[in-house]
C-alpha cells in the first residue's frame, strides 16, 4: 500500500501522469503557443477558494515538472493540512507555457484528491470519542484507486484492501457461488493453506443467522454487517463478542454514521468517500508575466 511519502516514486502515479498530460495536451497547447514565447517567465499561485483538507500538492508539483523541469513549486501548506477559504496552497515560478500546459491536469488531481480528503475528514471527525475507524472501499474512479486512497488517508481515514488480491472478501455472490457462508470460508481456508497465502478471510452478512454461520467458521478475521439497522448490528456486535473485528457497511451517511460507531463496530466503511466527494474548489491564478531582455 503506497502511503503519502511514495506519491513522488511510485511508477503508477508516473504513468497516471505522463497519461493524464497526454490526454490534456494532445499535440499541442493552441492558446498558450499563439500568445506566448517559450522563453517566456511566469508566477503563479494555487488558490483555496472553499474550507477543506488539501491533498494532491505532491502530485501537482509531478505534473508541472513533467510540464517543463524549469518550474519550481513552493508549497505554502502540505498534503493532509486544512485550509480555510483564500488560503494559498503554493506558489509557482518558471515557463509561463509550461504552468499554463499543467494548469488544469494539475488542478484536477488536486480537486478530487482535496474532495476526498475533505469528505473522509467529515466522517472522521463524527465517529471522534468511539472505536470507530472509516475506511474506504474500491468504489475508486478506474485506474485512479492509487490516489484515490492516498487522499482517504490524508483525510485521516484508513484503507481497506487496495484489489482483490489483498485479502479474502467473501461477498454474497460468493456465498450463493459456494452454497453457503460455512461453505466458502472453508475453500478459501483450504485455498490459502495451500498457496501459503498470507491474507486474513473476512465475510460479509446480511442477518444475525449468517453473523452465527460465519461464527462457526474457524480462521476469519472480520466479519462484516451489510446494511444492517443500528438495532440489529448493536446486537450483532454483543453476539461477536470480539471474537473478530467487526465491519459496518452501507447506506452510510454523516447523519447515521455516529449512531452506527457508537454500536461498538470496529470499521465502518464507506463507498461515497471515494465515489462521491464532491471536488474542491481550487484555482490557478497567473500573478505574473515576463519575456526574458534581449541580449
Amino acid at each position: 500500500m503506497m502511503v503519502p511519502t511514495d506519491v513522488l516514486t511510485d511508477s503508477r502515479v508516473s504513468r497516471l501522469v505522463e497519461l493524464a498530460l497526454i490526454e490534456d495536451i494532445g499535440m499541442g497547447d493552441l492558446t498558450s503557443d499563439a500568445i506566448l514565447e517559450d522563453d517566456d517567465l511566469g508566477s503563479a499561485q494555487l488558490l483555496c477558494k472553499e474550507a477543506g483538507i488539501i491533498a494532491g500538492i505532491d502530485l501537482a508539483a509531478l505534473v508541472f515538472r513533467y510540464c517543463d523541469h524549469s518550474i519550481t513549486l513552493i508549497r505554502a501548506l502540505q498534503d493532509g493540512s486544512a485550509a480555510q477559504a483564500g488560503t494559498v496552497i503554493a506558489r509557482l515560478d518558471g515557463s509561463a507555457k509550461g504552468i499554463l500546459r499543467g494548469e488544469r491536469t494539475a488542478l484536477n488531481f488536486l480537486q478530487r484528491m482535496s474532495g476526498i480528503a475533505t469528505l473522509t475528514s467529515r466522517f472522521v471527525r463524527e465517529v471522534a470519542g468511539t472505536r470507530a475507524k472509516i475506511t474506504d472501499t474500491r468504489k475508486t474512479a478506474p485506474g485512479l484507486r492509487i490516489i484515490d486512497k492516498l487522499s482517504v488517508r490524508l483525510g485521516g481515514g484508513e484503507n481497506h484492501r487496495f484489489g482483490l488480491d489483498d485479502m479474502v472478501l467473501v461477498k454474497d455472490n460468493h456465498i450463493v457461488a459456494a452454497g453457503g457462508i460455512a461453505q466458502a470460508v472453508k475453500r478459501c481456508r483450504d485455498y490459502l493453506a495451500e498457496g501459503r497465502f498470507p491474507a486474513a478471510i473476512e465475510v460479509e452478512t446480511k442477518t444475525l443467522a449468517e453473523v452465527d454461520e460465519a461464527l462457526s467458521c474457524t480462521g476469519l478475521k472480520r466479519i462484516m454487517l451489510d446494511n444492517f439497522p443500528t438495532d440489529l448490528m448493536r446486537k450483532a456486535v454483543e453476539r461477536i463478542g470480539g471474537r473478530v473485528e467487526v465491519e459496518a457497511s452501507g447506506s452510510i451517511t454523516l447523519d447515521n454514521v455516529r449512531s452506527v460507531a457508537q454500536t461498538g463496530v470496529d470499521f465502518i466503511s464507506i463507498g461515497a468517500l471515494t465515489h462521491s466527494a464532491k471536488a474542491l474548489d481550487i484555482s490557478l491564478e497567473l500573478t505574473h508575466t515576463a519575456r526574458p531582455r534581449a541580449h
